[in-house]
């Protein structure tokens, strides 16, 4: 699986900058065609940066329209919730009435439930197509080589049905929410953000190593566009 688009930066304040002005680029080109621009997002350290530049950003926000590619299972007020980071980073600094977020539902007693809610609300947004049509899917990857929350040996790497799904991590005794391969896949255009010496082996397992997608998840992922900065490239 070697990179067929690769863009290489020093450090994660380029490979943020880089990154942004690529994202205000598609979002204009994507309103301009389509009337809306569409993005699934990632949590982590590195997609953080991201948003806190586009938040300084001067775009059509009120037709851009945020979902989730995951979540874990904590109430929104939680250190440890992707859309408190988003929201903290980002959508609070936009004007409140052009902003247009689906996050995911979460009832943390009730994961089965939660993820059968947020496929609804996908499956509204995205009516009559058979795989949700992002614009955009903003992707991180784990030093375990994991992407979204497609952890290695869990049940929702196989899932080809379902969009979005609860998926039971064992190293964490703990439920995810993620977007499945087939619903990540279907995106226009799909972009890993890697940075930190710690993603080099995993990064070269995915690059190098034979097609295994239950133990190197991000794998799954189709012709990606791979922004990495340059500690974390195999050696």
């Amino acid at each position: 699986m070697k990179p067929s688009t690769l863009h290489t930066c020093s450090s994660l304040d380029e490979l943020s900058t880089t990154v942004a002005d690529a994202f205000c680029e598609l979002a204009a080109e994507s309103i301009s065609q389509r009337g809306v621009f569409r993005v699934s997002l990632s949590g982590g350290s590195t997609p953080k940066r991201l948003y806190e530049l586009l938040a300084k950003r001067d775009l059509d926000w009120d037709n851009i329209h945020w979902f989730w590619g995951d979540e874990r299972n904590v109430p929104h007020d939680h250190d440890d919730s992707n859309y408190r980071m988003v929201r903290e980073a980002l959508l609070n600094h936009l004007p409140q009435d052009q902003v247009h977020a689906f996050p995911v539902p979460v009832d943390p007693s009730n994961p089965a439930e939660t993820a059968k809610q947020y496929e609804a609300i996908l499956r509204k947004e995205f009516a009559g197509q058979a795989t949700p049509q992002w614009d955009l899917s903003l992707l991180g990857m784990g030093d375990d080589a994991h992407t979204a929350s497609l952890f290695p040996g869990t049940l929702a790497i196989n899932e080809q049905q379902r969009w979005f799904v609860e998926n039971f991590v064992a190293k964490f005794d703990a439920y995810r929410y993620t977007l499945t391969a087939p619903a990540i896949n279907s995106s226009r255009y799909k972009w890993f953000l890697i940075a930190g010496a710690i993603k080099q082996v995993a990064l070269d397992q995915v690059w190098n190593h034979d097609r295994q997608v239950n133990t190197i998840p991000s794998q799954l992922i189709e012709s990606p566009i791979w922004y990495v900065s340059q500690e974390a490239m195999p050696a």
